[in-house]
This record gives C-alpha cells, structure tokens and sequence, in this order.
C-alpha cells in the first residue's frame, strides 16, 4: 500500500480567541488502480504539544478506525491498518463473487466546525460504498471539553439530558410540521418504538448545535439526512458547559 502525507497549517474557522489550538491537515490518498478500492482521507491534526493536541488526535484515529475496519477480527490500531482491512474485505468480496466488479470507495473529510473557550467541535464527512445500489454519507461529530482536555459523550454536553430532548422534541415537531399530540412517526418518520430520541450525532458550528439524523437512523434513505440546529442563545441554558458564542 502506498500513502502520502500532506501537511499545512490552516487558518480555522469559526470563533477567533487567543486560546484557539493549531491544527495542520493529515492528507491519506491509498494507491489507485482500476481494480482497487478507493480511499481518500483527509484530517486536521493538532500540533500543539499537549495532552489535549493528543487526546483529539487519538480520538480521530479511532472514529476513522471504526468507519473502515472490515472484519471486527483484525487486529487495526491505525488508519492504514484500517484501510488495509477495508481493502481485504473487498478483496474477500471479489473472490466469492466474481461478478462484483465495481470497486468499494471511501471518502472522510474532517474539519473543525467550532472553538471557543470552552468547545471543540470536529465534523467528519464520509461516503462510504461497499457495493449494492448506492453508496452512504454520513456526519460524525466529536466535541471536546478545553477546559478538561476530554473528549465528550452527547450526554456529557448537557446538565439534563431529558430536559433538552423534550425541548428539542417540540421544536422538532415544529420543524417537521407532525402535530403536538400526534404520535412522532404520525407524518412518516421511523422512531423506534414511535418515541423521539435525540440523534447519535450532534456538534457546534457558527449557528448553535447541529442535530443530524444520517439516512435510516429515523427515516427512509430517501429522505436523505434530517438535520436542525438549535441557536447557541437557546442551547446554552442545557448545557453542563456554557459555549462563548
């Protein structure tokens, strides 16, 4: 396998603060060839020397990791580890079915979304084919607490969780025009179990938080990606860390 490794320092964008950590940009380009997958992957990577430069390294590492490893029995502890794994799989596909001809691609694209004082966000673009009709794009959002140098999980950003889901729940249902005192999948959604649930993810940008439904988490592929943003003003009053927006 060969790979090539681009780096230059980018200006970010988003909240301009003095405390704002440096980021160059981590470029994967796997070897092309007409019968090989595609893999194309481009990261920022903070430089600072820190704790925190590593654990937001680390924890891209890990979210790429787990969007290409194949077999859940390979051993993969790195990016091209995983793209080998992604490769095998393809290579394993072509041997039981020699039909298969088109190539599995796969495309991630990071960039930081939001900083301030107290957040980091970085959003992760993917498309994904592994064969069949279409391929899958998705939105993966990490987010970070400056303060502590920690990766957060979603329930982590907020000080209740149920609070700020029944509040997006209603302002979801405004959104999607479904009725107050309807059941949630009344217009067509696929909620498990007609119950609202927050979506796995969701990051900050410029405008607030953005909530996304990637394709068949709570509707059909054709609808494509559900996405709402709740404004930084009206966010800040759940979170256990209040965003200098």
């Amino acid at each position: 396998m060969k790979y090539f490794i681009y780096a230059f320092i980018l200006l970010l964008i988003g909240c301009n603060n003095d405390n704002n950590l440096t980021f160059d940009t981590t470029t994967i380009q796997d070897e092309i060839c007409a019968s090989c997958p595609k893999v194309a992957i481009q990261l920022p990577n903070a430089i600072d020397q820190t704790k925190f430069a590593k654990t937001i390294n680390i924890a891209l590492r890990e979210e790429v990791i787990s969007l290409l490893q194949y077999d859940d029995a390979d051993e993969v502890s790195t990016i091209q580890s995983a793209i080998t794994s992604f490769k095998n799989g393809y290579l394993e596909l072509q041997k039981l079915y020699n039909d298969e001809s088109t190539p599995w691609e796969a495309t991630i694209t990071g960039r930081v979304t939001f900083e301030d004082d107290n957040f980091l966000t970085i959003a992760l673009d993917t498309y994904i084919f592994t064969g069949g009709a279409h391929g899958y794009t998705s939105k993966q959002f990490l987010n970070f607490d400056k303060q502590h140098a920690l990766e957060l999980e979603n329930n982590e950003l907020f000080e209740n969780e149920e609070d700020f889901r029944s509040f997006v729940e209603t302002q979801f249902r405004k959104k999607e025009k479904i009725p107050q005192d309807k059941p949630i999948n009344a217009t067509g959604f696929m909620f498990e179990n007609d119950s609202f649930h927050l979506p796995e993810n969701m990051g900050f940008d410029t405008e607030g938080l953005v909530l996304i439904y990637n394709p068949y988490e709570v509707a059909s592929y054709a609808d494509g990606t559900i996405e709402m943003t709740v404004s930084h003003s009206q966010v800040k009053q759940f979170l256990s860390i209040k965003p200098k927006s």
